[in-house]
């Protein structure tokens, strides 16, 4: 066997399969989204084209370590001038360097058309969230039935009876939501559909949350505001204090993206304005 064929085959191979596996990856929804609505594409999980993608990873990155030992002779012919001499910074090593630091502030410090490319993508999974639907909170799928209903404000009882009359089996109120979505062919998204009715009723509308939930960043200012009971202009108002101008059509995003802020940090600020 020829070693060196052997080792330029592997490269290639696992260069086409690492690019496709990115690609899928740059398409998938969100963990929280793929996990709620048990996203899966050509039989895999998130998870498992995840774990495919970070081997297939390692596997180019020996194959090229080794290409680079079988091929040594002419990658160092390259970093020779006219006078052969060795010499790092050729004319060819330069463009390279420049066009990875070029690739990399721009991902830094978000400046297009290189950040574009981050930007389309979160575009596609904003849309796929959209499509399957959130969880109430992160990984709620992995939260035993009881864990699970007390956080989202289901009666347990009641949640247990529905589950009974629609035929779903588990065996008790620790088993993860998951594990009873699995063993009754279902997704975490539409067995909590099955228990939604047994939610409780909250007098006076619903308390603003915490923490950030899930999809927070994609949300209106307005409907937030009208969800929770709040006062669109007088939240504006307070914004306006803290230096953030917002208008009651724009996305969280959008607002926290004006200054500089990602959604998290702005959900900072928004409590504090509306826990005033």
């Amino acid at each position: 066997m020829n070693i060196r064929k052997i080792t330029s085959m592997t490269m290639l191979l696992s260069f086409i399969l690492c690019v496709l596996t990115s690609i899928i990856l740059y398409i998938v929804p969100q963990g929280r989204v793929a996990y709620w609505a048990d996203w899966h594409l050509w039989g895999m999980t998130k998870g498992q084209w995840s774990d495919l993608h970070v081997n297939l990873g390692f596997l180019l990155l020996f194959a090229g370590l080794f290409h680079v030992y079988y091929n040594w002779t002419v990658i160092a012919a390259y970093m020779k001038n006219k006078a052969r001499e060795v010499k790092v910074f050729t004319g060819s090593f330069n463009v390279a360097l420049v066009l990875c630091l070029i690739v990399g502030f721009g991902t830094f410090y978000k400046i297009p058309p290189v950040y574009t490319i981050i930007s389309f993508s979160e575009s596609i999974k904003d849309a796929a969230a959209t499509k399957y639907g959130e969880p109430p909170y992160g990984h709620a799928e992995n939260s035993s039935l009881k864990s699970f209903t007390k956080k989202v404000d289901i009666n347990l009882t009641g949640a247990k009876e529905l589950l009974n009359k629609a035929g779903i089996v588990f065996t008790d109120d620790q088993q993860s939501i998951a594990e009873i979505a699995a063993a009754n062919s279902m997704t975490p998204k539409a067995l909590h559909a099955v228990m939604a009715a047994a939610k409780k009723k909250v007098e006076g509308g619903a308390v603003f949350p915490d923490q950030a939930f899930p999809g927070f960043g994609r949300k209106v200012l307005a409907d937030i505001c009208n969800e929770y009971g709040l006062d669109t202009h007088e939240i504006i108002k307070r914004l306006a204090k803290e230096n953030i101008n917002a208008e009651a059509g724009q996305t969280i995003k959008e607002i926290a993206s004006s200054v500089g802020m990602d959604p998290h940090a702005f959900f900072e600020v928004l409590h504090r304005v509306v826990t005033k």
